[in-house]
């Protein structure tokens, strides 16, 4: 099917682009983390507002990977009772799991741009550097936006081979 195989392509290299960053954000972390820890171990000097900094990498890193990991079946999947079932008992399990996850990560993206809106309104900052926490929050909502659409290509893979059974 020429449509599906398109979202998934457009899915992958979505989730790639967005795993490129969040390993820039990984790195950056582990970057200020050392400055930080050298800095102050050694010259009695602590990078100021680097605990933000990581705080918010980590945002970064683990939003931006949550895709690309699930594309790439990184996730941590339970599978030995499924694997008793008859294929077709599978496949109708595969399709609930999915549309539960797709329905939970709706409402994730739903929860986190409501969030985001919160901390802008607010003006809500970091406790040393004070710079706006709320991009962070509409950050991490597009970040999961790609799992919503990797669930969505599953679910319809689930139902063409329903169909085929």
């Amino acid at each position: 099917m020429p449509a599906l195989e398109r979202l998934e392509r457009f899915n992958k290299k979505v989730a790639l682009s967005l795993e490129s960053i969040g390993v820039f954000a990984l790195i950056f972390l582990v970057f200020i983390t050392t400055l930080d820890v050298l800095g102050a171990k050694l010259f009695n000097l602590p990078v100021f507002g680097s605990m933000d900094v990581v705080m918010v990498c980590q945002v970064v890193a683990i939003s931006f990977a949550a895709a690309i990991t699930l594309i790439t079946g990184r996730h941590v999947e339970v599978e030995f009772l499924i694997n008793h079932f008859p294929p077709r008992t599978q496949i109708w399990l595969s399709l609930l799991v999915r549309i539960i996850c797709l329905l939970l990560f709706v409402i994730i993206v739903w929860v986190l741009t409501s969030f985001a809106h919160l901390l802008q309104v607010r003006h809500e900052v970091t406790p040393t550097a004070r710079f706006p926490l709320y991009p962070f929050g509409y950050i991490a909502a597009i970040g999961s936006l790609p799992v919503c659409l990797v669930y969505l290509s599953l679910i319809i893979q689930d139902i063409l081979r329903l169909k085929k059974k």
